[in-house]
């Protein structure tokens, strides 16, 4: 492609990522140390030495450290198991084991409190066990559901990269008499080191920017974290952007913090495994006993992490009359009934996240997609340097980023009244999720060999012929696997909608938490499962499409 083709969409392409991205974050530092429209670089510091805004910054370097820990317990047995052993034939736990991911937390949050709460569904189901799950509305109860909500993040990198140890490796310390522990201690994990350091800064940093659980089981046990204090800050009066902008700078400086030190453990423990040559994987066949420990194992964390939220949600949305309970005969349909007849809020709310959903994935795949078609018609530094934008919001936590389109936008209201509109939630769903159209497009981008486009050119073909005739077509299902993802998370977002929907505009995720709040706990919890079917039916079609796009392995 000639240097200067494309010339004044790339522009174009780049204003929008500038606009979208950068705009906002450039914001939130220039509020952060101007809160009144004059420098003064000790505001940020005086917010953070605030005795509450400290203690919430504790309590969420704490939390995420603590989720950390025990998101490993959880995936690395898990990883080990699928990567390793004659389980890991079993291709359905890949997509099973995403489903706590996939499921909004806020949901599972509920899930696990209308099941623990007093009086709930386990002491309904175990009443002999007396007052003994109200021990769960502590510190380890929100650690745990956070934990089981994460570990997918550490459990899919540390699967992946135990594959990828070639079963020589092992072996070679076994000729030379290391025993089985020995060679975990000293050749396995060293090798696994930088892949578990990428999966702990994934979870830490998923961690610190989650806010449906904190704000759902947090604030019952009343444990404040970064994002509870932001929100409030940005949302409740009297509203105070500054201290929002400031706690939301000293969050990226901590991210960035976390990243840092996790690529410099990545590049002091990287080694190359996978060659030209190939390898031959290390498979273990386990014993009945070994079988039967393992398979109890994967039973239980899908239990605890699918099972008891699932079940509490379902019943809940089930259940006639709460005073009740599981009693027989107290169960009917009637709650999904009212939301498509009665209840005129519930369906606006699924109609809006619908649309909202549907636009935000499609200019999210037509933007992405112009990312790499167009950047990487260039150098590679330019190309990087677009790409980088674009995932930028990657590695920010969401509330951050929202926060900035709030500053953003109402400074610009005069020009582009776009705040306070539906719009701006189309804007900040698009720019959340941007990466995910950039990954995928860009995977099935690099798989496409270019030597097809020449040889369209050749023939006499336009740029604009090969592009819709051979290009698209092969990175279409990358397009669509971004678009199906896009869709998912902006279906049941919480925080963005939760800090700029309009006034009386529910989607999906503020109508569910207005229904627990006010006590219609039913009610909520029948959206609540039509989400989570929405949700992870479209997983099921992304997975699908995936499978469909790789090339055939049997041969």
């Amino acid at each position: 492609m000639k240097p200067n083709a494309g010339r004044w969409p790339f522009a174009l392409t780049v204003l929008v990522l500038l606009v979208l991205i950068l705009g906002p974050l450039v914001m939130i530092f220039a509020r952060a140390v101007m809160p009144e429209g004059a420098l003064d670089l000790g505001y940020a510091l005086r917010t953070i030495a605030q005795e509450d805004n400290l203690r919430a910054v504790l309590n969420s370097l704490v939390l995420a450290l603590c989720v950390v820990l025990l998101s490993s317990v959880i995936a690395l047995p898990l990883a080990w198991l699928l990567a390793r052993t004659d389980i890991g034939r079993h291709r359905w736990l890949d997509v099973v084991l995403m489903i706590p991911f996939m499921t909004p937390p806020y949901i599972a949050s509920m899930g696990w409190i209308l099941f623990m709460q007093k009086r709930g569904l386990f002491q309904q189901l175990f009443p002999f066990t007396g007052a003994w799950s109200q021990q769960f509305f502590s510190f380890f109860g929100l650690v745990l559901v956070m934990s089981l909500h994460i570990f997918p993040f550490m459990m899919t990198v540390m699967k992946n990269a135990i594959r990828n140890v070639p079963a020589s490796v092992e072996e070679s310390g076994a000729v030379f008499g290391a025993g089985a522990g020995v060679r975990m201690r000293r050749i396995l994990m060293p090798l696994l080191t930088g892949n578990y350091a990428v999966g702990c800064l994934l979870v830490f940093v998923k961690t610190l920017s989650e806010y449906g659980t904190p704000a759902t089981l947090g604030r019952r046990i009343g444990f404040d974290v970064f994002t509870t204090y932001i929100h409030r800050y940005a949302t409740t009066a009297p509203v105070d952007f500054s201290r929002a902008a400031s706690l939301s700078a000293v969050l990226v400086g901590i991210c960035m913090l976390a990243w840092l030190l996790q690529t410099r453990v990545t590049a002091r423990h990287t080694y190359p495994l996978v060659g030209g040559k190939g390898a031959r994987r290390k498979i273990v066949r386990l014993n009945r006993s070994q079988r039967t420990l393992s398979w109890g194992y994967v039973t239980l964390v899908l239990l605890v992490s699918i099972g008891v939220p699932y079940f509490s949600t379902l019943a809940t949305s089930l259940i006639r009359l709460r005073g009740y309970g599981l009693a027989a005969g107290n169960f009917t349909f009637q709650h999904y009934i009212d939301l498509f007849t009665a209840n005129i809020k519930g369906t606006q709310a699924l109609r809006n996240s619908m649309v909202l959903a549907v636009v935000s994935a499609s200019l999210a795949a037509i933007l992405g997609t112009a990312v790499i078609l167009l950047g990487r018609a260039r150098s590679r530094r330019t190309a990087r340097a677009v790409e980088g934008l674009a995932l930028l919001p990657q590695m920010l936590p969401s509330i951050v980023l929202v926060i900035g389109m709030i500053l953003f936008w109402n400074g610009i209201y005069q020009l582009f009244p776009l705040y306070n509109t539906p719009g701006i939630m189309v804007v900040a769903y698009v720019a959340l999720f941007l990466p995910y159209t950039v990954q995928y497009v860009g995977s099935a981008y690099g798989q496409v060999g270019q030597g097809l486009a020449q040889a369209g050119r050749v023939l006499g073909g336009t740029p604009y012929y090969v592009l819709g005739r051979i290009t698209l077509p092969l990175i279409a299902p990358g397009i669509l696997s971004g678009w199906m993802m896009t869709f998912i998370i902006a279906f049941r977002e919480l925080v963005t909608a939760s800090l700029i929907a309009p006034p009386n505009f529910l989607v999906v995720s503020t109508y569910i938490m207005r229904e627990f709040e006010q006590g219609s706990v039913s009610m909520g919890m029948a959206m609540a499962v039509l989400c989570v079917l929405i949700s992870t039916g479209s997983l099921l079609i992304v997975n699908w499409l995936s499978a469909k796009g790789r090339p055939d392995q049997s041969a």
